[in-house]
């Protein structure tokens, strides 16, 4: 593998000035900087990261963590990360798995955003004990090394249970997420005291956020035989459309038999027919936040924590009578 001692002995230099040639340093003129690239070049040298790291202590690079990357709701997401860091001069790599976790202690990265229910609580406050700057999209913690940009759960569960109700819902199914998901919790727990507040009876069908889940879901709904129409609030759409799914193999209609709203606001249930009624948010927006806290925390700047608030998209799924 070639190294700058290879670039040095070919240059006829010194490694210093190799080394001050490739980081861009003031210390050596643009005429031998220029030589000295074109010769690295001829010799497909490759930066060494993690020596470069433990010189500077500093990648320029955001870890961002997800519990997985499947269904739509990450892009749009990452897409207000990714152009967000840009501006200050930072990248980001994605990551998802136990393994990774290691690049925090290891200072691969300068710091990470974590939207990743499996992540142990426990494991992030002991990262940000030992300095290192985080935030977090889906938790609560206290500690100044840790920033919250949380999602309004809570006021978009209430949304949709209001609709519900004003749609003269009289018994609703509730299609849940993951018992250890933040998010989910938030959104079941806000739901079932709105409908208990106003007396609406309900039952919690286990779901896991993803689409197989909502089509299990609605099986599991038809089988108790309800009355129409069968009201339904999933806790994301990817099970909303699950629910579409299952739902065509019946001769019940969407928006008619069965009335259901969704959350996330994705762009597949905007293209679905008939269109999911749903809980919207901005996910760029809630991406571009998260960069500009850890940035800052970074920097040492002062840092608040942010909540990003939801409206109702109408959709035919569940039309206003």
């Amino acid at each position: 593998m070639v190294g700058i001692k290879d670039i040095a002995k070919k240059a006829g230099v010194s490694i210093s000035t190799v080394s001050y040639a490739l980081n861009g340093s003031p210390k050596v003129t643009e005429e031998t900087r220029a030589r000295i690239q074109a010769i690295a070049r001829d010799l497909n040298y490759v930066p060494n990261m993690a020596a470069r790291t433990l010189k500077r202590r500093q990648t320029n690079i955001i870890g961002v963590y997800l519990a997985d990357y499947a269904g739509s709701f990450y892009g749009e997401l990452l897409d207000g990360i990714k152009k967000s860091l840009e501006t200050f001069g930072y990248e980001m790599i994605v990551c998802s798995g136990k393994k990774s976790h290691l690049f925090i202690p290891e200072r691969m990265i300068d710091g990470a955003i974590i939207l990743d229910w499996t992540f142990p609580s426990e494991e992030i406050e002991r990262y940000a004990q030992r300095g290192h700057q985080i935030v977090v999209l889906d938790r609560i913690l206290d500690h100044e090394n840790i920033h919250q940009v949380l999602l309004d759960n809570k006021g978009g569960a209430a949304l949709a249970i209001d609709k519900l109700i004003s749609g003269g819902s009289q018994h609703v199914f509730l299609l849940a997420g993951p018992e250890k998901s933040y998010d989910s919790q938030e959104r079941l727990e806000a739901s079932i005291k709105e409908l208990t507040r106003f007396g609406i009876s309900y039952d919690v069908i286990a779901g896991d956020f993803t689409e197989p889940s909502g089509y299990r879901g609605a099986e599991e709904i038809l089988a108790k035989n309800p009355l129409r129409p069968i009201d339904i609030f999933a806790l994301n759409d990817e099970m909303a459309i699950g629910v579409y799914k299952y739902v065509r193999k019946t001769d019940l209609k969407i928006g008619e038999d069965i009335r259901i709203i969704g959350f996330d606001n994705t762009e597949l249930g905007a293209f679905i027919q008939p269109r999911l009624s749903t809980i919207s948010y901005s996910k760029h927006r809630w991406g571009m936040i998260a960069s500009e806290k850890i940035v800052k925390s970074i920097q040492g700047e002062q840092v608040e924590d942010e909540h990003i608030y939801t409206t109702f998209i109408d959709g035919r799924s569940f039309p206003n009578n």
